[in-house]
């Protein structure tokens, strides 16, 4: 059984066709990689899995239970957190205050300021942030805010993480050092679905990759398998 699975996944906006009778899967321990062309409906299908959207038709199975439709916050205490495309954090409240806070209210457990404050800091050491804890969140790097999202989602204490575009606007070093990351992320047992538009990381780093185009699945397989697809790169990577 699939540690994550979609079925017929169906949203859309007005007329317009976001994600179209999707299927999909994740297997425990596995890098996943979404890619396809803007539009292609790729943050969608994260905010059907996370629950910040609601399937039209279709369902999401996650450790073989129904969660199509549940509440984010319920989704995220089942074991999937996600990063965003854009960063969501708490500006004013320090690097520390944001991912205990994670900590206190996104893990079912119930854990204490203390444990929390505990939590927070094995992350943000995980993810090389140690450092600047007590730096207020709207004064990190861009680089540092996206790893800021990352251990805020990890002190969940997920099984699934969820990374849309992680990579996006980093410099090559950056780049390399995030891929390192989530293999890190990889070795601690966290299976791991991932959208990006930085190829090399994605063919790096991905175990199998899944290509929307205009809210449909078009191809699914090895990096190899994709890279060398005609219809992937008649629509995406280009020659």
């Amino acid at each position: 059984m699939p540690l994550l699975e979609g079925k017929g996944v169906t949203r859309y906006f007005g007329g317009l066709a976001a994600v179209h009778k999707v299927d999909f899967y994740v297997e425990r321990g596995e890098i996943v990689g979404l890619i396809g062309p803007n539009g292609a409906g790729k943050t969608t299908l994260f905010n059907l899995i996370s629950g910040a959207l609601v399937p039209q038709s279709g369902q999401i199975h996650f450790k073989g239970e129904n969660i199509t439709g549940l509440k984010p916050h319920v989704i995220c205490k089942k074991g999937i957190a996600r990063t965003f495309q854009l960063v969501r954090i708490f500006p004013n409240m320090s690097a520390l205050e944001n991912v205990a806070l994670a900590a206190l209210f996104g893990r079912p457990d119930g854990l204490s300021m203390k444990q929390a404050l505990e939590e927070a800091e094995k992350w943000l050491e995980f993810v090389g942030l140690s450092a600047v804890k007590g730096v207020p969140a709207r004064n990190l790097t861009l680089a540092n805010q996206k790893r800021l999202e990352v251990a805020r989602a990890l002190a969940t204490d997920p099984e699934l993480l969820l990374l849309d575009e992680l990579m996006a606007g980093l410099n090559p070093t950056e780049v390399a050092q995030a891929m390192d990351l989530v293999n890190q992320i990889r070795e601690r047992g966290i299976t791991v679905f991932v959208v990006e538009h930085v190829m090399k990381a994605i063919m790096g780093i991905c175990d199998r990759i899944i290509v929307l185009h205009h809210g449909e699945k078009i191809a699914e397989g090895t990096p190899q398998e994709i890279a060398n697809s005609r219809t992937v790169i008649e629509v995406y990577l280009g020659e």
